[in-house]
């Protein structure tokens, strides 16, 4: 019932707009302080690697601390454009509406990336409000540029299946 409110609703459409925007918002203005202060990942991946989240019987996620070891860590200069820029895009994405349930998806990647690596913050209530907006689809993007991006590419990938369709 609920899935069904979200993903046609009119009432639905709407507050999703205002929540994707002030998502978006905390996106956008991360990545944009980021970027212009410039960002530097080595110093949160060593502090992760070094201090893993532990539970009582030790670390709890060893597997992702293996992969920020091996990893994150040695290629500190490509999370230092993938984060800024990552958390730019999100957040314009789900600003313009553009994208909207890509957009929400890379954002609760990240945060869960962010969870698993100690850092609890407003990341809980991110991914909650990222579920939503991935959970109603289309409608979360009803008032924004997906309204046209969508139409458009449902035309180009029937033409692309029309085209293979054709040469097989």
């Amino acid at each position: 019932m609920l899935v069904k409110w979200l993903r046609e609703n009119t009432v639905s459409a709407v507050l999703l707009t205002a929540l994707r925007i002030f998502l978006g918002y905390k996106w956008m203005t991360a990545g944009f302080h980021k970027i212009t202060d410039g960002f530097d990942a080595s110093g949160f991946l060593k502090g992760a690697v070094a201090n893993p989240v532990k539970g009582p019987d030790g670390v709890v996620y060893g597997w992702w601390a293996s992969f920020l070891d091996s990893f994150a860590l040695p290629n500190a200069d490509l999370f230092n454009v993938l984060v800024p820029w990552g958390e730019f895009l999100v957040g314009l994405g789900l600003i313009l509406g553009c994208l909207t349930t890509a957009a929400a998806f890379f954002g609760v990647v990240m945060n869960f990336a962010f969870l698993l690596s100690g850092t609890v913050s407003h990341n809980p209530t991110d991914i909650i409000m990222g579920i939503l907006i991935m959970v109603a689809g289309y409608n979360a993007g009803k008032y924004g540029l997906d309204r046209f991006v969508y139409p458009y590419l449902g035309k180009y990938f029937k033409k692309v299946k029309e085209e293979k369709k054709a040469t097989v």
